[in-house]
């Protein structure tokens, strides 16, 4: 398969801010110079950009060409990806399938946004006109929807989430590059307390925009050989599946596109959920995390809440959760976010976690969130497997 036959062979990230002075042309510059540095390839090498989406240039319909100019990197092809917050993922299966055709050899996949300074996006009257005028004001809405409908079906203990959350933010303590407003401890109880954003959406239930940026280098495993590059992050499965269930015009919103995007994955990959070592899902809200664990296996549907109160999640427990902290305690860099919880996966399947490495670095798997329609669930779901090459 092609995609096996691929590897990532380096990453890198910023810091994450709250609000950054440099621009996102800086941010992408700092992540590529640090692939350089780390992988020691040439500069001259590196014939494949693709780019997740981005709020700072989207308003720019040249933009993957503006960015392989500003950065100098003169390409045999380049591409946005546009599927939100799995873009990240959908770029890394993307640039596997550029390699297998031969269009191009080594592909930096770049995640940069700048959208807590610089928010470019065209202003459409479709949200003022026909949501915002009932109350429906983004995505924490939209999560406070799905959350009641959970809670009506199935029952929802609070204090599981809440659990989560305590669980990524001890992972963002730990890690340097998280954003300091977030570094810092919160209880189950201060999780419970915090004020209500949407109800019953709470202000810890969601993730903070800020600015930063991420990327990987992409080659072949041939190539990684030739090259001496000892450590690769193999992806053996990816499943992606946009507008589940569209032909529906009513359906259960508990239920996601992981459903059918994990199946593809993990039947590509040959692998089971017994053998994952780190579980990296999009997190852009908590109430998502437990639907992600529901989709994917991990326990049947309604008893996620019991899965979670039975379940170590912290680094060296049962089922390690987005080690990094995850976008809600790491922040999220904009539409680049979902690149934040990838890095940190090729990172533990590096041995390169430091003090919170997993001791299990055979597979990891990330998950993507790209949108959130009216009244439905979410517009793409990403799945994605990883192993070690050690």
């Amino acid at each position: 398969m092609s995609l096996q036959d691929c590897a990532i062979v380096g990453y890198a990230e910023t810091k994450i801010v709250e609000k950054s002075t440099r621009d996102i042309w800086e941010l992408g510059g700092e992540v590529l110079g640090s692939l350089i540095r780390g992988t020691g390839i040439e500069k001259g090498e590196i014939d494949g950009l693709i780019l997740s989406s981005s709020m700072t240039g989207a308003g720019n319909v040249f933009w993957s060409q503006a960015v392989a100019d500003q950065l100098a990197l003169e390409v045999n092809f380049c591409q946005t990806v546009d599927i939100g917050g799995c873009s990240p993922l959908g770029a890394v299966a993307r640039a596997a399938m550029a390699i297998d055709s031969g269009m191009c050899r080594n592909v930096l996949c770049l995640f940069a946004d700048t959208q807590a300074t610089e928010d470019n996006r065209p202003r459409k009257p479709l949200r003022q006109e026909w949501t915002s005028a009932i109350g429906y004001l983004g995505p924490p809405t939209a999560f406070g929807f799905i959350t009641n409908r959970y809670e009506h079906q199935y029952g929802l203990d609070y204090a599981a989430l809440g659990k989560l959350a305590v669980a990524q933010r001890n992972h963002a303590i730990l890690n340097d590059l998280a954003v300091e407003k977030l570094r810092k401890p919160i209880t189950v109880d201060d999780y419970l307390n915090s004020r209500m954003i949407a109800e019953p959406i709470r202000l810890l239930d969601c993730v903070m925009v800020c600015d930063g940026a991420s990327g990987v280098l992409v080659t072949s495993r041939k190539n990684a050989e030739v090259k001496g590059w000892t450590k690769a992050a193999v992806p053996l499965g990816y499943g992606e599946r946009t507008v589940f269930r569209a032909a529906q015009s009513v359906l259960d919103i508990t239920e996601t596109g992981h459903l059918v995007a994990g199946q593809m994955a993990f039947q590509q990959a040959g692998t089971q959920l017994s053998e994952v070592g780190s579980f990296h899902p999009y997190d852009d809200f908590i109430i998502a995390i437990l639907l992600q664990l529901e989709m994917l296996g991990f326990c049947k549907r309604g008893q996620g809440c019991s899965y979670i109160r039975e379940t170590d999640f912290s680094h060296a427990g049962d089922l390690p959760l987005n080690t990094g902290g995850g976008q809600i305690s790491a922040g999220q860099a904009g539409l680049a976010g979902g690149g934040t919880n990838l890095v940190e996966a090729v990172r533990q399947l590096f041995g390169e976690g430091g003090a919170r490495q997993v001791a299990n670095r055979k597979v990891a798997v990330v998950t993507g969130i790209g949108g959130i329609p009216y009244a439905r669930n979410f517009a793409t779901s990403a799945v994605m497997v990883l192993t070690s090459n050690a």
